[in-house]
């Protein structure tokens, strides 16, 4: 296995193919020949099935352990011991039957939990099927000198294999030959394109040949991409666990995941019960033995009920129902949770790391804007409508360069732009490859705009008017003739075939309103010039068509040239004035103009493809002639006409703005972390509103490779914008933030962000363009691919951690009193013990599931998003809180002692004392609840009975449930040892119920005037900084 034995792998995309043949013991005819079946069983015995280990999966005895190993459980189990001895050695019946009754209960309890536990976690460590899934299942070999289909997972090294349009890449593969070959590789790399792809090596220009990224490597194929145009052959290098998917695999595999903030702190919690419960079970037999005179075994018995009354048997139930309905509220917002905790950690995320493609991007490469000689149209990428009033003229619409380009040199903008093709032709160490497949050339000069010389737009009358389709049809012409691209149904990407920048500009055609099946049909290709990434451009010619071409080039047949603006623009001997190609409109080309409008776009991340069109004699080129780019280009003289500039990208989507600023708001920063290029992510980041003063500037993966773990720090700090990032450097980049104390989220849709999402404090999969990989290693899903979902997720964490705080204040102090009116009452002079074991199981569990369950679905307070994250390890039960149990608990406990006593002293027998004791336990456990739903505001006003329906239902529950355990025959008696109450026992759980609710009340008045003479007087201030201007509202009571 991969993570068992590690290999050094050789550099092969700088290798030659020579270099690679040898390094892998092949033949130089090894293309034609392929591997003997001989060869084959011995490579295999060296490097084993093509396929990816799988993780050592939890069996269910660890999954039961894991949910049981904590000492409440263990002291539960304690009791259940004990109390099934005392069942099997006592005599009397009443005895046996009240002690088999209790370890039912118990052992109800903990097997509810227990599953509870299991269920939910137990979808959670399925990322290596997803990724054993994208692996194809067959591949065309070249074996004893013969094609061949084979098992994929029989694939090994020194394999050639042969590939073609649509093929998934079945191995890691070292290209040998290509012809016209492109990979989609979004999933692994980020690249929002597909990738042409070479055989040259890479020339890593005197750095170390491994910091090459991924996106950079065009001669290699990888495991899992997919093949989008052309054929090629090549050579398996890598299978298995050491394909880079296969590092994926082991990478997901090895990152644990960590407990939430709230469980740590529930588990120190439990602790500490525990200690304080040991102590007073210890305490209270000591009274029981001392005080009361009771045997060993009775003060054991009576110590036990103090334990059992005091153990939170319902918390784990009711943290999980907290979450539970969290995530039933979350999807309704189409946030699908995983993992309950992770509702939690969303509330406390400081940064979210987002990837680019698919997430704050569309993924659809799209027609942005249409540049004419005087004027631009910016086009809706994100309507619906067929109408051209999708095209509006803009001329201020990217009519300046970005700020970082403003005082350079033409040809340094658009060199260094996405529009360059330089990396496709491997000039630069970290080559961008022709993602861009009519990209620049890095030689390309064009003529620099002398100063003074007009370079603008003429001043724009018409702005904010639409053309009509007539116009669209002629003026994007030659983007839909001369494209071999088939539209999708209803101009989706469903069923769409060809390349993603082509059918960009037929996409917005048919949105325009252009009829582009009708349009294609009309005027077939006589004879075309096929595209070559040599030439960056290719040429169609058509019959003339009316509709098409106007009236004044009806008399010859039509050229229609499209590609690289540096090799269309020379080309040029004219330009269609405003994109007209009436015979009126057509005048001298402005060189210097169009040359300056490239510079523009590209500074803003722009695509750029020059759509151009000329004349030729008809009878010049016949049907089906095989013409080469000399048609075009070897003319001797410019002769073609320069009808405008199609700017392309993948755009942004437009709910993601707004949601960066709601996230800013609640003081949480975005980050971008692309495969992408620096001058493409820098662009989508200023629009997204993640560029700014403060992080002003793009940081690539090659450069944080060479930073110490010091400078990381620093960066992840510096930076939003992470360009050219491999699946290492987003883990490195999580992990940076998380030593630093951030709470960090991570979004994605690919293969290549699965890592980095388990590693992250909150991983977040898209649901509908992501990979089943992603998804499996997240802990929410994104049914809507909504980046702006997750803003309204972190409002219900926020919610959450609050409602978590009301159902320990609920809970806590009902435990604690249970547990502290025994104890209490056999010390103030009480001969029997005020509540039974019974009672005390059945308080903890009712008022738990109904009581808590009402905290646990409070809606969201206000001003919840106007705070800032939580701060790492704040303690959910700060000093406020605290202060408000040990109130809560005083209160209750002082009542139920107190009620008992009262009750005793008017004469009542101990079976109704008991259900006095009981029912003042419980309605005062109501007044607490009442008390809780509002943190900081009185609850004694209108809103008690708005927001949450569940209140008076689950009180309704409560009451029934009393009375009828209070009234009901044998029931009543034989196990819960109480009898029947009377009107005066009835006042003195009422008298007793308002003062439990009134002294809770006091505590939240006396807070609220702190508050309004400026004191912080609240645990959600206690961590903040001194000057932080947030306060929460306050209602007047």
């Amino acid at each position: 296995m991969a993570e068992e034995t590690v290999v050094e792998m050789p550099s092969w995309h700088c290798m030659t193919s020579e270099d690679v043949f040898k390094e892998l013991e092949l033949s130089e005819t090894i293309i034609d020949t392929g591997l003997s079946d001989a060869e084959v069983e011995k490579r295999f015995a060296k490097w084993g099935y093509n396929q990816l280990s799988e993780k050592e999966k939890e069996t269910i005895w660890q999954k039961i352990w894991n949910q049981i190993a904590n000492v409440l459980v263990g002291i539960l189990i304690f009791v259940a011991v004990v109390s099934a001895i005392r069942a099997a050695t006592a005599t009397d019946g009443d005895t046996i039957t009240t002690n088999w009754i209790q370890v039912g209960i118990i052992v109800a309890v903990i097997t509810i939990n227990t599953a509870i536990g299991i269920i939910q976690e137990g979808a959670a460590e399925e990322a290596a099927e997803a990724l054993k899934a994208m692996l194809a299942s067959d591949a065309i070999v070249i074996r004893n000198g013969k094609e061949v289909k084979v098992e994929t997972k029989t694939l090994v090294p020194g394999d050639v294999v042969k590939l073609g349009t649509g093929d998934r890449m079945p191995a890691d593969i070292r290209l040998i030959k290509v012809s016209n070959f492109a990979c989609a590789e979004a999933a692994l790399t980020g690249e929002s394109v597909p990738i042409d792809k070479k055989v040259d090596p890479i020339d890593p220009k005197g750095g170390d040949p491994k910091t090459v990224p991924l996106g950079d490597r065009v001669n290699m194929a990888y495991s899992s991409t997919l093949a989008t145009q052309g054929a090629a052959t090549g050579v398996v290098i890598s299978t298995g666990d050491y394909t880079e998917i296969g590092t994926i695999n082991a990478l997901v595999s090895k990152v644990e995941k960590q407990k939430t903030n709230v469980l740590k702190q529930i588990d120190t919690v439990s602790k500490y019960l525990a200690t304080f419960i040991m102590i007073c079970a210890a305490a209270t037999f000591t009274v029981a033995m001392v005080y009361t005179g009771e045997d060993a075994v009775d003060a054991l018995s009576t110590s036990l009920v103090a334990a059992v009354a005091m153990i939170p048997e319902g918390l784990e139930a009711i943290v999980t129902v907290v979450y539970s309905y969290a995530v039933g509220k979350m999807a309704e917002e189409n946030a699908i949770i995983r993992a309950l905790p992770a509702v939690e950690t969303l509330g406390s995320v400081t940064v979210i790391c987002s990837d680019k493609t698919g997430t704050l991007t569309q993924n659809i490469m799209s027609l942005v804007a249409f540049v004419t000689s005087d004027t631009r149209y910016k086009c809706d990428v994100n309507s619906k409508d067929r109408k051209p009033e999708n095209f509006v003229r803009d001329p201020t619409y990217m009519s300046e360069r970005a700020d970082h380009a403003k005082y350079l040199k033409a040809n340094k903008v658009i060199s260094a732009g996405p529009s360059s093709g330089r990396y496709a032709d491997n000039q630069s160490r970290h080559a961008k490859k022709g993602t861009f497949e009519y990209g620049m050339s890095a030689h390309a000069k064009f003529p620099e705009p002398k100063e003074g010389e007009n370079v603008t737009s003429p001043e724009d009358t018409h702005s904010g008017e639409s053309p009509d389709s007539a116009y669209l049809r002629k003026a994007l012409s030659g983007g839909v003739l001369c494209s071999q691209c088939i539209l999708g149904e209803g101009g989706s990407r469903e069923g769409e075939i060809g390349n993603p920048t082509e059918l960009s500009i037929l996409r917005a055609a048919y949105f325009g309103g252009v009829d582009v099946a009708g349009m294609k049909d009309s005027a077939p290709v006589i004879a075309e010039v096929p595209f070559s990434s040599e030439y960056k451009f290719m040429a169609t010619i058509h019959e003339p068509v009316l509709e098409n071409d106007g009236p004044d080039n009806m008399g010859e047949l039509v050229v229609h040239a499209k590609g690289a603006p540096d090799r269309m623009i020379p080309l040029c001997k004219y330009q269609a004035k405003g994109g007209s190609i009436a015979a009126e409109d057509i005048e001298p080309v402005n060189t210097s103009y169009w040359v300056e409008q490239i510079a523009i776009l590209s500074s803003h991340g722009l695509r750029v493809l020059a759509l151009t069109r000329g004349k030729v004699p008809n009878g010049s080129v016949k049907e089906g002639d095989q013409l080469g780019p000399e048609f075009v280009r070897d003319r001797g003289e410019p002769w073609l006409t320069i009808v405008g500039l199609c700017a392309i990208m993948d755009p942004p989507r437009p709910e993601c703005v707004q949601a960066i600023t709601e996230a800013h708001g609640a003081g949480v920063r975005v980050a971008m972390i692309t495969g992408d290029h620096r001058d493409t992510a820098l662009a989508i980041g200023a629009q997204l509103g993640l560029v700014d003063e403060d992080h002003s500037e793009a940081v690539t993966g090659p450069e944080l490779d060479a930073m110490n773990e010091k400078e990381m720090e620093v960066a992840v700090q510096k930076y939003n914008v992470f360009a050219r990032a491999s699946p290492q450097n987003k883990i490195q980049i999580v992990k940076a933030l998380q030593s630093q104390n951030e709470v960090c989220g991570m979004t994605g849709d690919g293969v290549n962000d699965a890592p980095a999402l388990k590693a992250a404090d909150m991983g977040v999969a898209m649901g509908k363009e992501g990979t089943d990989v992603a998804r499996e290693a997240a802990e929410m899903v994104l049914a809507d691919d909504n980046f702006a979902t997750i803003v309204k997720a972190v409002e219900q964490g926020r919610t959450v951690w609050d409602n978590l705080r009301k159902v320990l204040l609920v809970n806590t102090p009902i435990n604690n009193a249970q547990g502290l009116s025994v104890f209490f009452g056999l010390c103030l002079g009480l001969e029997e013990s005020p509540l039974t074991s019974i009672q005390v199981l059945y308080s903890n569990l009712i008022c738990a599931v109904t009581l808590g369950f009402i905290c646990a679905v409070e809606p969201a307070e206000e001003g919840i998003m106007d705070l800032p994250p939580r701060r790492v390890g704040k303690r959910l039960i700060g000093r406020y809180l605290f202060l408000r149990i040990a109130i809560g608990t005083i209160t209750l406990t002082s009542c139920v002692v107190g009620s008992v006593f009262w009750a005793k002293h008017l004469g009542y027998s101990l079976e109704e004392r008991n259900s006095q004791a009981l029912n003042t336990l419980n309605f005062g456990a109501i007044a607490v609840t009442l008390s809780a739903r509002f943190a900081y505001n009185a609850s004694y006003t209108k809103a008690i009975f708005e927001g949450n329906k569940f209140t008076w239902y689950a009180i309704a529950v409560v009451v029934v449930l009393q009375v009828f355990i209070t009234y009901t025959p044998g029931l009543n008696e034989t196990i819960f040892s109480m009898a029947p109450m009377d009107g005066t026992q009835w006042g003195i759980t009422c008298i007793l119920m308002a003062v439990v609710f009134v002294v809770m009340e006091i505590e939240k008045g006396v807070r609220r005037n702190m508050m309004a003479k400026g004191v912080k007087a609240d645990d959600r201030f206690e961590e903040l900084l001194d000057d932080a201007k947030v306060e929460p509202k306050v209602e007047e009571a």
